[in-house]
């Protein structure tokens, strides 16, 4: 199989990260912190998404939400694709017209809209090459109204209440030391419901989804400027190396090299 190749590149705009990726490699199920919307350029891809499976193929625009738990798989070989990652108050502050009360999110995680895919690699192209603020500005609403960005209620999670007791403490203190006896009792359920009821409820086990609220710690300890080491510890990894290793299979880079991109 192919080597990923990912590119991270310096964005014009605060909050907004732009990578470009090549790749054969299947990537398992994961979360971003962030908003992703991207093209497809070359190949394709199927995978799990907020709507079920999905596929997307050359040309096709692609979009996750925060904590959305996703996956990726090649098509017959590798594919090529352009991502915007955008900080969730970057999408709060462009589409401010429209009514919310709980967020926003992408109404569909695959889009045949040849127009909107060109804006996109021109939000790209802009962001990348430090084109005026104003204009990025500009042509990201465009971008937000055109992809059907909805605005959600509060309690818009479609997660079980109990559930949603252990995701929040999950949540509230990713390195914690936490126990399935522990999430039991914040959810009123035994052990083995807690851990059924999660799965169906997140995708992932209670484990696999703490792993990925630590590694999303780590990203914004890095953004802060925080040292390699210290975010490790700080995020409740045994150590730097078992950050990297998670770090690179979910996210295609380095820690090292995201926090070479991201820096200030």
């Amino acid at each position: 199989m192919a080597l990923a190749q990912f590119v991270m590149q310096r964005s014009a705009l605060a909050g907004v990260q732009a990578v470009a990726a090549r790749s054969g490699r299947t990537f398992a199920r994961h979360t971003h912190d962030q908003f992703g919307i991207g093209v497809m350029r070359l190949g394709a891809q199927v995978s799990h998404s907020g709507r079920g499976q999905v596929e997307a193929g050359p040309g096709q625009v692609i979009t996750v939400n925060p904590g959305e738990v996703h996956d990726g798989a090649p098509i017959g070989g590798e594919r090529a694709w352009q991502m915007l990652y955008l900080d969730p108050a970057v999408v709060a502050d462009a589409a401010d017209g429209l009514p919310r009360s709980g967020g926003f999110e992408f109404e569909h995680p695959v889009i045949d809209a040849p127009a909107l895919a060109a804006d996109v690699l021109a939000l790209y192209a802009q962001l990348t090459s430090h084109a005026s603020p104003l204009a990025c500005d500009a042509l990201l609403l465009r971008i937000l109204t055109r992809t059907g960005v909805r605005a959600l209620s509060a309690t818009d999670t479609g997660m079980p209440a109990a559930i949603r007791h252990t995701v929040s403490l999950i949540d509230d203190a990713p390195a914690a030391a936490l126990s399935l006896a522990d999430l039991a009792g914040a959810s009123g359920l035994s052990r083995f419901q807690v851990l059924r009821a999660f799965h169906r409820a997140t995708g992932m086990t209670p484990h696999a989804y703490q792993l990925q609220r630590r590694l999303l710690l780590a990203r914004s300890l890095l953004r802060q400027g925080t040292a390699l080491a210290d975010a490790a510890a700080a995020a409740g990894f045994a150590d730097q190396s078992h950050m990297t290793r998670l770090f690179s299979r979910a996210y295609g880079v380095s820690p090292g090299r995201y926090a070479q991109a991201v820096a200030g």
